[in-house]
């Protein structure tokens, strides 16, 4: 019996799927390898727990035996009702938790971000039949697809936009790029082990007519690589899945992270833990265990919970910056003495509001969070606390300030109001703010709470060259005066708007505050981290 096309183009066709399964009948046909040829690596790279999508699945045995060996949440899907009727008749009593369905892969009826793997063996290659621009549009359908529903980088406006991959190779300094997603469950030594064990891979991906002894050389994105501690793991209604890890960094010094497992590479919050404090819960470890460490073992462990906290270093650059821009209030080196009204939207682990409240005694801070377990993280991992000076309002920002807003005569003004808040939709050029906090009637409410001389900072992390453009735009139509100072080596940007375009500094007098206020902050007594030099963060702004 001939299954076989009469052309290459039938491969495409549901009605030829449709005549071969019925000729087929319940026989497993496997395309490319079977189960035994290719567990190991797929047990290598996909956890048990793992959801996982099977993409025209036919009658192959794969899913099945994947099934058997521990893989229980798997969906499987193929355009072939006839199929999918056999598929489930086979496996409706042995394999209850498995599920079959009829659909077609360019049109998933799926949520975003439903999977953490998509498993293809072969029906790429049943589309890819030529060249012609139907198929390849047809591929570009599939694999937009894929991409939607998969959880990870690859749905990042810059790794699943064609815009965002011109821009990150153009960053590279190449012409091909490969990326790889190092997942949190894969544990790696170093970037050699990386490398060895993807270079074969990434050689039979090279242009031809590439000399065979060529090296490629291989870049990182963060400093992930490496093995982490899981202190908490929780899931938000809000925010979904989140872990607090504790890593330890290049100075040998452990720092603790707040995770969003929606967005996993991404560290939503950071803080620097004591060391004293981690020396003292380690000593009483190895003192309970009675064994004795060896020589060559890192630092010592972390403590659990937010008391370990060091409240007078701040980790992420862009909070750095963000503090600095309190310079641009008058007289900053009386800053300490006056009262301070400030707005911060966005809490995550709250270092930035709680380092404002701990070295600025006189300041009065109103913290905005939309999510109600973040002030929960913040507080029990970070060491976050409220007082009669730190409030923490559990709203949606956006609500916040136009009920502030709304007050008319009444309503309060604030020396300072911060953003730092993200946005939920890795798919645009902007993640942080969401877009609805730039849009201009909004700005105008931000505007009428903000007092004549103050000074509103914006955290801006957007890839999308036209839409930052915009944004720009559309700051500067409300705020006159508008400074931008980019982060080093991160796509923050950290923009100073003000009312008044007289108020603008030229830039030995904005240095000369900057420091007039670090003198201010490190006076004797106060703790104060000595490799944070606030002129230092200015010193790159420009006026736009």
């Amino acid at each position: 019996m001939n299954l076989l096309p009469k052309s290459s183009k039938e491969f495409g066709s549901v009605d030829y799927w449709e005549k071969f399964f019925q000729q087929r009948g319940k026989k497993a046909f496997e395309w490319y390898g079977t189960y035994l040829q290719l567990c190991g690596v797929l047990h290598k790279y996909i956890k048990p727990r793992e959801k996982v999508l099977v993409i025209g699945c036919g009658n192959s045995e794969l899913s099945e035996q994947l099934y058997d060996v521990g893989y229980r949440d798997i969906v499987n899907i193929d355009i072939s009702e006839v199929v999918i009727k056999q598929m489930r008749e086979r496996n409706a009593s042995r394999r209850p938790q498995m599920s079959f369905l009829k659909m077609d892969m360019t049109q998933m009826e799926f949520p975003d971000a439903s999977f953490q793997v998509v498993l293809d063996k072969g029906t790429l290659d049943a589309v890819l039949t030529d060249e012609e621009e139907k198929t390849l549009q047809q591929v570009d359908r599939m694999l937009a697809e894929v991409g939607r529903v998969l959880q990870g980088r690859e749905t990042e406006w810059l790794f699943g936009m064609e815009e965002g991959r011109k821009q990150l190779a153009a960053s590279a300094g190449f012409r091909r790029l490969i990326t790889v997603a190092l997942h949190r469950g894969q544990q790696y030594e170093g970037m050699d082990t990386i490398q060895a064990e993807l270079s074969a891979r990434v050689m039979e991906l090279a242009p031809a007519g590439m000399p065979a002894q060529q090296q490629v050389p291989f870049l990182s994105v963060g400093g992930d690589i490496g093995v982490r501690t899981v202190q908490h793991q929780d899931c938000s209604p809000m925010s979904g899945d989140y872990v607090i890890e504790d890593v330890q960094g290049d100075d040998k010094r452990f720092f603790r992270r707040l995770i969003f497992l929606s967005n996993r590479n991404v560290v939503q919050s950071e803080a620097r833990l004591l060391k004293d404090v981690s020396h003292r819960a380690q000593k009483k470890r190895k003192k309970d265990r009675k064994k004795q460490r060896p020589a060559d073992t890192p630092e010592d462990l972390p403590a659990a919970p937010g008391q370990s906290i060091d409240k007078s270093y701040l980790c992420c650059e862009h909070h750095k910056a963000m503090i600095a821009g309190l310079a641009l209030l008058r007289n900053p080196e009386l800053l300490l003495e006056t009262p301070l009204a400030l707005l911060v939207v966005g809490l995550g682990g709250g270092s930035l509001p709680l380092f404002v409240h701990d070295h600025f005694p006189k300041s009065c801070v109103d913290a905005v969070e939309i999510d109600p377990s973040m002030l929960e993280v913040a507080t029990q991992w970070f060491g976050f606390s409220q007082s009669d000076r730190m409030k923490v309002h559990i709203a949606d920002g956006l609500d916040y300030i136009s009920n502030l807003a709304g007050r008319g005569e009444v309503r309060p003004h604030y020396d300072v109001i911060m953003f730092d808040v993200d946005s939920k939709d890795p798919t645009l050029g902007m993640s942080c703010p969401p877009p609805a906090f730039v849009d201009q009637p909004f700005l105008q409410k931000v505007k009428s709470i903000l007092t004549p001389e103050g000074v509103f900072i914006l955290n801006l992390v957007c890839r999308d060259l036209g839409l930052k453009d915009a944004v720009l735009a559309r700051l500067k139509a409300v705020f006159p005066l508008l400074y931008v100072r980019r982060i080093e080596d991160e796509v923050n940007e950290i923009l100073f708007c003000q009312l008044q375009p007289e108020q603008k500094l030229a830039m030995p007098e904005l240095l000369e505050m900057a420091q007039a206020l670090e003198r201010t902050l490190k006076k004797p007594g106060r703790g104060w981290d000595d490799t944070y030099v606030l002129s230092d963060m200015l010193k790159t702004v420009k006026i736009v």
